[in-house]
């Protein structure tokens, strides 16, 4: 199993500044291929934000290109998502992901219980 524990939402003025912190751990039987955030508006679909391989592989949304950054710790088993230029359009709840591979080449999705953003204009 892989716990996620997400801290570092808040309210922010447009303009502003967050980020957003994801702690992590695992069973020695599964290994983390991946970890991203996501995130869902109300009346919205869950969008991937951004993502980072286990090789530092990074991928981002078009809509958030230049703005965030991905990042990881692995001395601290925490991933960050940097979020510069907020606009009130980011507002959401994001979700940390993680997924996971075991030696069955078994692939698993875990989610953290989500953390708001809300940007005010």
């Amino acid at each position: 199993q892989v716990q996620l524990v997400e801290s570092g939402g808040g309210l922010v003025q447009a303009g502003g500044s967050l980020r957003l912190s994801c702690a992590y751990s695992r069973n020695i039987f599964s290994s983390i291929n991946a970890m991203g955030w996501y995130r869902q508006a109300p009346g919205k679909q869950r969008e991937l934000v951004a993502d980072i391989t286990s090789f530092g592989n990074r991928n981002y949304a078009d809509s958030v290109k230049g703005r965030f950054t991905i990042s990881r710790d692995n001395a601290k088993n925490t991933v960050y998502l940097q979020m510069d230029s907020l606009k009130p359009e980011d507002t959401a709840v994001y979700y940390c992901n993680a997924r996971t591979i075991n030696d069955f080449h078994v692939t698993t999705d875990y989610w953290g219980q989500g953390t708001q953003v809300t940007v005010s204009s």
